[in-house]
C-alpha cells in the first residue's frame, strides 16, 4: 500500500484546523489502496491550534504534529517534507492550506492523476473548471491573475495555468531530488520555486481544476507587495527564457561592435564582416546559453556532442535570418520603409525570440524526459 502524507502548515488556525483534519481523513475510504496520513507543521501558534491537534490525535492515529519555530511558509514545508520523507516514509506528499480554502474532497482526484503517471499535480484555479471567489477585492484578483500570467510568460510555459497554487500532490522521489534547491526560498515564492525546479528535473506535471474558497476564520498571512517583489525577482534570476533573452541582447551588442570595427574601421567587405560577426555571435550565444540559460540541461563537453549542438544552433539561427528577411520584406511592402527599425524590433520580439526558444529547447537542449 502506498502512503500519502498531507502537510498542513499552521499558525493561529484554531477556527479551521479541526474541520480540515476531519475532512481529509473522510477521504481515506475513497482510495483504499492509499494509506492516508496528515502532518501538521505547527509554527508556535498563539491560539489553541496545537491543543486542538493534540486532542484529535486520540481519535486519528495517522495524525502527526511537528512543532517548529515561525519561519514562514517555505521553511514550514521544508521541515514537513523532511519529516514526511525520513520519518513517515511517504510516497506522495500533499501541500494544502489549513484554512479551508482547499477542498479535502479533491484528494482522491489528485491521487488518481498520480496513479495515471503524473509526478506533480497542481490544483489549478485558472484552468477550465477552476475558479476564484467572486467577492475577492480587485487588487487581490489583479495580483493573482496578473502574477500568474507574468510567471507563465517569464518561464515561457503557457501549459501550466496556476504557478502559485498551494494545493498540490508531489511524488516523494521528486521532492528528494529538488529539496536542496528550494531550501533557501521562503514565503509564497516557495511555491513557484518548487514547481520550477520540478520542471527542470523533468517532472510530468498535470493540473486539476479546483474551486478556491476564502477562509472564514482567522486572518490571511499573504503580504501582497512582498509576494510580488519576491516572485518577480525569482523569475528574473531563475527563468531560462529571461536568461535567453539577455544572452540575445548581449549578442546583438557584440554583433554591432564587431560589424562596426570590421566594416568601418578595418574596411572589410560588408558581407564578409557580417559573416564573421554573425558566426562569432552564434558561438558566443551558444556557449552562454549552454552554461547559463540552459545550465540545468547543458550539453556535455565531449567535442562531438558539443560540435553537433553548435551545428544545430547554427541551423536554427539561420531560420532567424529567414524569418527576419521575409518579415521585413512583407512589412516594408505593406507599410513602406520609414519604420523599418520598428518593424525589425517587432519581428524579433514577436517571432524570432519565441521561435528560437522553442526550437533550442526542442532540438538542442532537450528536457531529460
Amino acid at each position: 500500500m502506498s502512503r500519502a502524507v498531507v502537510i498542513l502548515p499552521t499558525y493561529n488556525e484554531e477556527g479551521n484546523i479541526r474541520s480540515v483534519i476531519e475532512g481529509v481523513f473522510a477521504q481515506a475510504g475513497k482510495k483504499p489502496s492509499w494509506d492516508l496520513h496528515i502532518l501538521v507543521v505547527e509554527s508556535t501558534s498563539q491560539d489553541r491550534t496545537d491543543e486542538i491537534v493534540t486532542g484529535l490525535q486520540k481519535n486519528y492515529k495517522k495524525l502527526h504534529i511537528l512543532r517548529t519555530k515561525k519561519e514562514g511558509l517555505g521553511k514550514a514545508y521544508i521541515r514537513g517534507f523532511e519529516y514526511a520523507l525520513n520519518i513517515l516514509n511517504a510516497d506522495i506528499i500533499f501541500q494544502m492550506d489549513a484554512d479551508l480554502s482547499h477542498e479535502p474532497a479533491k484528494i482522491p482526484a489528485f491521487l488518481s492523476l498520480i496513479e495515471s503517471g503524473a509526478d506533480f499535480v497542481i490544483g489549478s484555479r485558472y484552468t477550465k473548471g477552476g475558479s476564484i471567489p467572486e467577492n475577492w477585492d480587485f487588487h487581490r484578483k489583479l495580483f493573482s491573475v496578473l502574477g500568474n500570467w507574468i510567471i507563465r510568460i517569464g518561464f515561457m510555459n503557457m501549459k501550466i495555468t496556476d504557478w502559485t497554487s498551494g494545493f498540490r500532490a508531489i511524488r516523494a522521489p521528486l521532492i528528494r531530488n529538488i529539496i536542496a534547491k528550494v531550501d533557501n526560498f521562503s514565503g509564497y515564492v516557495f511555491q513557484v520555486a518548487i514547481l520550477d525546479n520540478a520542471l527542470k528535473n523533468g517532472a510530468t506535471v498535470k493540473e486539476l481544476p479546483i474551486q478556491f474558497k476564502d477562509r472564514k476564520e482567522g486572518k490571511s498571512k499573504i503580504d501582497s507587495i512582498e509576494y510580488i517583489i519576491q516572485t518577480l525577482l525569482y523569475v528574473f534570476l531563475e527563468s531560462s527564457f529571461v536568461k535567453f533573452v539577455l544572452v540575445g541582447g548581449t549578442g546583438f551588442l557584440l554583433d554591432s561592435i564587431i560589424l562596426y570595427i570590421l566594416a568601418l574601421k578595418l574596411h572589410f567587405p560588408p558581407w564578409f564582416a557580417k559573416l564573421i560577426s554573425a558566426e562569432t555571435v552564434i558561438i558566443s550565444n551558444f556557449t552562454l546559453n549552454n552554461f547559463w540559460s540552459f545550465s540545468h540541461k547543458q550539453l556535455d563537453l565531449r567535442w562531438k556532442t558539443y560540435f553537433r549542438g553548435l551545428l544545430k544552433f547554427n541551423i536554427v539561427s539561420s531560420g532567424n535570418i529567414f524569418i527576419q528577411t521575409i518579415g521585413i520584406s512583407v512589412m516594408t511592402y505593406l507599410f513602406g520603409k520609414s519604420n523599418i527599425i520598428l518593424y525589425n524590433a517587432l519581428i524579433i520580439i514577436l517571432l524570432v525570440i519565441p521561435y528560437s526558444y522553442f526550437f533550442y529547447n526542442k532540438f538542442i537542449w532537450k528536457d531529460s524526459r
